[in-house]
């Protein structure tokens, strides 16, 4: 029998360095162990596996990246699997030892994760969805190292307070006219949650976390559902979704205040985090009444973080 040629091992027409090549769409089962009596959550995964590829490749041995998948995850199943980020920080460095040719691993890794929550009156339990994710990146040669990320998205809601406040200008002059003197109607429009419009909010979090363990998927998510104007749930009975929207106007907040709200609050519930760690914060507004949408965005370290909220403390 003869050799098989490796085609990929071949010279190409065009001697150009590529950055990432792989694959993605790739579907894994991954069960992450809880720890104590709580049961294993299952993930239905996709993962996106990618290796850098010299100038004197043709091409990459996709193969082996399915490989190196399927042998961590067979691997782990024999032992628990608490953090997703490590997952994906060992298949990276398996990506490296089996494509010797490469200098740079990442993997990507986005699942949906079950949360329980309770309506906010009726208290009924239901199940929420969100998109947890995690990253990794792994280097060889005299700069080796490896870099972790883990995050969360989240859906909510918010109400604009720009809009709000012409509302309740509004409210105010009407009630006037009703014949309330200038001081009640203030307060009666103050108390009372004014009409504004909405925004279906996407906010995120990702913290790196490169020499740091046990970062909680669920400390995450609660910070970001915190910082919007008010959750969003699968199931409302009408007493709920009249809380949800009293909740929501009582609370308005522009795309810019759910970011620094996120910061403030990943500052206060993650001071375990070395000043070096980088979290990236984001918020995307769906807007209701413009064409567009709303974004704000934050990157920093957890030390320059702290060190901006110091000053207002």
């Amino acid at each position: 029998m003869y050799d098989l040629p490796d085609i990929q091992a071949c010279s190409p027409d065009y001697p150009i360095n590529l950055t990432r090549v792989g694959a993605t769409g790739v579907k894994k089962l991954v069960k992450v162990e809880r720890g104590g009596d709580e049961r294993p959550i299952v993930l239905i995964s996709r993962f996106e596996v990618f290796v850098d590829l010299p100038s004197d490749r043709k091409g990459a041995n996709l193969s082996r990246n399915f490989e190196v998948i399927d042998a961590v995850l067979e691997e782990e199943i024999s032992r628990p699997v608490y953090e997703i980020e490590e997952l994906c920080g060992k298949i990276a460095t398996g990506l490296l030892a089996r494509h010797e040719y490469a200098t740079r691993a990442e993997v990507k890794m986005k699942s949906e994760y079950i949360v329980r929550r309770q309506t906010p009156a009726t208290k009924i339990t239901c199940q929420e969805v969100v998109d947890i994710f995690a990253e990794a990146v792994a280097r060889a040669g005299p700069t080796s190292d490896l870099k972790k990320i883990v995050g969360a998205e989240v859906v909510g809601m918010t109400a604009c307070p720009c809009a709000q406040e012409i509302m309740r200008g509004q409210v105010i002059s009407e009630l006037a006219n009703l014949g309330l003197d200038a001081e009640t109607a203030r307060n009666f429009a103050e108390k009372i949650p004014v009409a504004t419009h909405n925004q279906r909010g996407r906010g995120s979090i990702s913290i790196e976390v490169k020499n740091q363990r046990c970062i909680s998927i669920d400390r995450i998510i609660r910070i970001i559902e915190e910082s919007m104007s008010s959750r969003v749930y699968g199931l409302l009975k009408r007493p709920d979704e009249a809380l949800v929207v009293s909740r929501a106007h009582s609370n308005p907040k522009f795309v810019e205040d759910c970011v620094r709200s996120m910061a403030q609050r990943v500052v206060e519930s993650f001071d375990e985090l070395l000043d070096g760690a980088v979290v990236t914060i984001k918020q995307i507004n769906e807007e209701s009444i413009h064409q567009h949408n709303a974004f704000a965005e934050r990157t920093a370290t957890m030390g320059e973080l702290r060190a901006e909220l110091s000053s207002c403390m």
